[in-house]
């Protein structure tokens, strides 16, 4: 959704057909005006992932795992108190419980957990290249549909539906909303297979920052909660 009002809209529309259906349903309005984390690609985003279940995540990442997990909790009937629940999904990460019981989740369904035990067994694609700044100032946000539109071009999505995915292609992020860069330091790196794509890929990626000399306040990552 496009405004804060059309989510809205949408999550008050979601809950009425939960409700019909008779299911307690609750809804997470989330920002959505730049990446979620720094990785943007399917090998990437994993790989982000499984660092996540070891508690290294990115504040954004964090915030919203905490509210959205401590709303389930509740309707799962496992903790009616948010800030306690909220407490339990940070208590298991930082035990290694979150981690180990994924590891079981994909031990169950047959996958090969060494990958995730090492994630440099996924491999990397042929091309990463640096989106570098060509000014000093402050990131004042970065433009999500962009990026994902880039991402898509370089091989991570399709473009069309006969298309292949390429599973190692992505955009890593290196700064994000609020970050100080300086001229010459990388905003990004372009992950990809097909060389003739990387140079419009970071052209265009670099146009997706877009820098002020001005102190920025950091946005909301959770903007309400449709209950």
């Amino acid at each position: 959704m496009k405004t804060k009002q059309e989510a809205t809209n949408l999550a008050k529309c979601m809950k009425k057909l939960g409700e019909l259906a008779g299911i307690e349903t609750v809804c997470v309005l989330t920002n959505m005006n730049e990446p979620l984390g720094y990785n943007v690609g399917n090998t990437l985003e994993i790989i982000e992932a499984v660092e996540c279940l070891k508690n290294n995540m990115p504040e954004d990442v964090r915030e919203i795992v905490y509210k959205l997990g401590a709303q389930m909790i509740k309707l799962a009937g496992k903790g009616e108190d948010i800030n306690e629940n909220i407490l339990k999904i940070e208590e298991n990460l930082q035990n290694g419980k979150a981690y180990q019981k994924f590891l079981e989740l994909v031990t169950n369904q047959g996958g090969d957990i060494s990958y995730f035990q090492d994630t440099q067994k996924f491999g990397k694609a042929k091309y990463v290249i640096p989106v570098l700044s060509s000014e000093d100032g402050i990131i004042e946000n970065i433009d999500a549909e962009m990026v994902g539109s880039i991402s898509v071009y370089v091989g991570a999505g399709r473009m069309k539906k006969e298309d292949k995915i390429d599973n190692l292609a992505g955009i890593v992020l290196n700064k994000k909303s609020g970050d100080f860069v300086k001229v010459g330091e990388p905003l990004a790196y372009v992950h990809t297979n097909d060389e003739t794509k990387a140079k419009g890929a970071v052209e265009n990626l670099k146009n997706a920052f877009k820098i002020t000399n001005k102190k920025i306040k950091k946005q909301n990552i959770v903007l309400g909660i449709i209950k």
